[in-house]
């Protein structure tokens, strides 16, 4: 039974006319974090607009390749092997995400996930919105120690029967969203909804096929994301630097940013999207840079360890995700 820690469910009239008529919850498991990795399960549960669950699916996929870390997700190459392919579950899964926001933990990356899958299928994801419950809980404060999803679930008093499972990560999680989508509407919060851009083409540059499981020779190194990128010519900032960012105020045009670890988002996208914003974008870190984006703070990468040196401000990628929706333009500083 769910204990529900949040205020009442607001009356009808009072509902928030603004909001989405209906969400689809996802989860994805997948063979690694990098562009080429593949979805190897997923876990839908259909939501009306005020989060009461609808009905749930939920499939493996074949990802035609090493399924990655099963010390994870528990899917070996036997069991994957006869699951069907992602074209084969294309249709339904259109059908579960058709006219509804996208809900998940961490929603950039099951996003960037479905997407590309999509692109391989050569068709396109019909979702045009999304919504990550840890944005939520942000908006919300909830006070949790970290951004895990079992954290959201204690709060919530939801208990969650394996983790790592995407149909059993999707009910958590859309149990947990239930009561943060109550508090929203009492409170009038403007849910952090981001635009899901669909990939139109995509071309693979590595076609691994289903392997050893560890101990094997061929074990996981397309799990392994690389941290290795060609570089590439920036335009130039036309903003001066107007300082460092501070906490709890908006990122201001100009602003030196730096990137270290691994994103969720392919790097380069997270990139332009920066330019895009009139940051500038820094690879390497110095005295002036406004702020560094990681999702790993206690690394030992030399961003971080100067960073630490230097006292610059550190975000991690979902917050900066937040920030880059309100930046402040350089005519107003």
């Amino acid at each position: 039974m769910l204990e529900d820690r949040t205020t009442a469910a607001p009356s009808p009239h009072a509902w928030p006319t603004a909001y989405p008529q209906g969400y689809a919850v996802v989860d994805v498991e997948t063979t690694g974090l990098a562009r080429d990795d593949r979805i190897i399960s997923a876990a839908v549960y259909r939501l009306d607009a005020r989060g009461e669950v609808e009905d749930h699916w939920y499939t493996l996929v074949n990802p035609e390749r090493d399924p990655g870390p099963v010390w994870i997700h528990g899917l070996t190459s036997d069991v994957l092997e006869a699951a069907p392919l992602f074209t084969d579950i294309v249709e339904e899964f259109s059908n579960r995400l058709d006219g509804r926001v996208l809900v998940a933990h961490n929603a950039v990356f099951d996003w960037q996930m479905i997407a590309r899958e999509y692109a391989r299928a050569e068709h396109e994801a019909p979702v045009r919105q999304r919504l990550c419950t840890i944005a939520l809980s942000k908006e919300l404060s909830l006070p949790l120690p970290n951004h895990k999803l079992e954290s959201l679930a204690a709060h919530f008093g939801v208990v969650q029967q394996r983790a790592h499972h995407a149909l059993d990560d999707a009910r958590v999680l859309a149990e947990a969203f239930r009561p943060s989508l109550r508090a929203a509407a009492a409170g009038s919060v403007r849910l952090p909804l981001q635009e899901c851009r669909p990939l139109t083409e995509w071309r693979d540059t590595a076609t691994p096929r289903i392997g050893q499981q560890a101990g094997g020779s061929g074990g996981y190194s397309s799990y392994r994301p690389t941290s290795w990128r060609p570089s590439r010519k920036r335009p130039a900032c036309p903003y001066p630097n107007p300082g460092r960012y501070e906490d709890g105020k908006r990122l201001k045009q100009g602003m030196r940013v730096a990137f270290s670890g691994d994103t969720s988002v392919e790097r380069d996208l997270l990139e332009d999207r920066a330019i895009e914003a009139g940051l500038h974008v820094s690879t390497s870190l110095s005295r002036v840079t406004s702020l560094l984006v990681t999702n790993d703070p206690d690394a030992s990468t030399s961003k971080v360890v100067k960073a630490r040196q230097y006292g610059t401000p550190v975000v991690d990628e979902a917050a900066f995700g937040q920030l880059l929706r309100d930046v402040e333009p350089a005519s107003e500083q």
